[in-house]
């Protein structure tokens, strides 16, 4: 399985960098010398050895071994840059998993998880009500008590006011 960790936006200079905007927050990780990506181009996807990186303005300018020329990546612009992962963690998940997912309190449905916003202390999840306000709730042990990606259910415990 394939997992984006950003989007290339435009090339820079003319020995092959290219501008991503990443949507990941490991980039020394993501990003660092050695490790492979992926595109999806066309009808195949290619495997790049990440060769250099560095981050600019925000965005991360990335180059892949053996192709130091504009000309070698500009036909990539636009495409999603992607990580292979590994699904066989039963405990394991990411956070774009968890929207889509129904919340219940004492068995009872809230709503369903549309957003994730992520603050400097942690992940909040922003769950849209039938008929009522949004509701936002911390991810966090105090209030998250079972997350089951697979029945696409989170069970969660909230104190008075939340609701």
């Amino acid at each position: 399985m394939h997992l984006s960790i950003g989007k290339i936006v435009n090339t820079h200079g003319i020995r092959g960098e290219l501008k991503v905007i990443p949507n990941t927050d490991s980039l020394e990780e993501r990003f660092s010398k050695g490790n492979e990506v992926f595109v999806h181009y066309g009808k195949e996807t290619i495997c790049f050895e990440i060769d250099s990186f560095r981050i600019h303005k925000g965005c991360v300018l990335v180059t892949f071994k053996d192709h130091h020329n504009i000309n070698d990546v500009e036909k990539y612009k636009g495409l999603e840059l992607l990580i292979e992962v590994d699904g066989s963690e039963d405990d394991d998940f990411y956070y774009y998993e968890l929207e889509g997912c129904q919340v219940y309190y004492h068995d009872e449905l809230l709503g369903e998880v549309s957003e994730i916003l992520e603050t400097q202390a942690h992940e909040i999840l922003r769950i849209s009500c039938e008929n009522k306000k949004d509701i936002l709730i911390p991810y966090v042990d105090r209030f998250i008590l079972n997350v089951d990606i697979d029945e696409k259910r989170i069970d969660v415990d909230v104190i008075e006011g939340m609701l």
